[in-house]
């Protein structure tokens, strides 16, 4: 067997103390991570500090496995309810936006990442990822990891893709960390992912961190099928992207940057999110698929959609050839981290 080999960094845990004005954060203290698999519910819940922090789930309703739901240290869900367990005033587009998940949306001609039980005038094919096995769970003092597989399957349910999957969850009374390593093994045939601006990894954040709007849009997919995003009322919406580069907004979709922070509050509680983008992976630094409405994604493979066509990879895998991609999301509550602390996580991470 053929291997892309890629580096896989150990999670390192640095404490944060950010300048906010009027704000004195704590350091922070390291809390226990406690794991436990309910394999009839179908999801492992993870604990932090004895409080739950988010869910690694696998219902068949849903086409992908997720983190859900995800909470700050503080208690607030960083991620939308909706279509799972919905909140008032929420969005309800995009269904097949859950929590946090990876998957794509061109792969051999199968779209992952419109899949849903209601994909509206989305025509397909479509792919669905199917967990299959929990193969490790630690819990720790500091850290806990879980393990899983995954398959990635097409319309007739024979798989494309093995996938191999490492969280490792981390936190303090004031941080939250998640790091994602997932490996990818093509199977009996060559895989080809087909340059496409639906892709990789990806949130789907609260209404309160969601850029304020004050007009209607409508986003179209690489399918040509369009997405009515209305104007809402904007009272607590406060989100604002800031990426590595200094582009701030929806200016950072399109853009490539190592990072990209959202910064809002939820009921008085000021959060950053951060997502990472990591240096082995394919494509970096990737482009930012970060939509103002609440769409927080890192795209590292679909450079000709996300670049009008200036350059392209279509990334492309043989048989028994495997491609790692390792992300890392930050979240910090009770102040907004800064561009200096925030170039220390990275430099942390590669």
């Amino acid at each position: 067997m053929k291997v892309i080999s890629y580096l896989f960094p150990v999670l390192i845990l640095i404490v944060f103390i950010p300048a906010v004005k009027g704000q004195s954060p704590k350091a922070g203290k390291v809390q226990k991570v406690t794991i436990t698999l309910n394999e009839k519910a179908k999801k492992a819940d993870v604990f932090i500090g004895g409080r739950l922090f988010t869910s690694y789930i696998y219902p068949d309703i849903l086409k992908k496995p997720v983190l859900y739901p995800v909470k700050s240290a503080g208690d607030a869900f960083i991620t939308r309810g909706w279509p799972m367990d919905p909140r008032p005033g929420e969005r309800i587009d995009h269904p097949h936006h859950v929590g946090i998940w990876f998957n794509y949306g061109d792969v051999n001609g199968y779209d992952f990442w419109n899949n849903s039980n209601d994909v509206g005038d989305h025509k397909g094919p479509f792919g669905t990822i199917r967990h299959r096995t929990v193969n490790r769970i630690v819990s720790g003092k500091t850290t806990g990891e879980l393990d899983v597989t995954a398959e990635w399957l097409k319309d007739d349910n024979s798989a494309l893709l093995k996938e191999n999957t490492k969280f490792t969850f981390s936190g303090t009374d004031s941080m939250r960390i998640i790091t994602r390593t997932s490996t990818l093994t093509a199977l009996k045939e060559p895989v080809l992912f087909k340059d496409n601006k639906e892709g990789l990894f990806a949130m789907r954040v609260a209404r309160e961190l969601e850029h304020p709007s004050d007009k209607p849009e409508k986003f179209t997919d690489a399918s040509g099928n369009v997405t009515d995003v209305p104007v809402l009322n904007n009272e607590g919406i406060t989100g604002h992207y800031i990426s590595s580069e200094g582009i701030e907004g929806d200016s950072v979709w399109g853009t490539r940057a190592k990072w990209v922070v959202l910064n809002g509050e939820i009921k008085g509680e000021p959060v950053s999110v951060v997502l990472l983008d990591h240096p082995k992976n394919p494509g970096f630094p990737s482009y930012w698929h970060a939509r103002g409405y609440g769409l927080f994604a890192v795209n590292s493979l679909g450079q000709e959609a996300m670049s009008n066509g200036k350059e392209s990879l279509n990334f492309k895998l043989e048989p028994g050839q495997s491609v790692s991609f390792t992300y890392r999301i930050v979240i910090y509550s009770g102040a907004y981290l800064t561009k200096e602390r925030i170039n220390k996580e990275f430099e942390a991470f590669q």
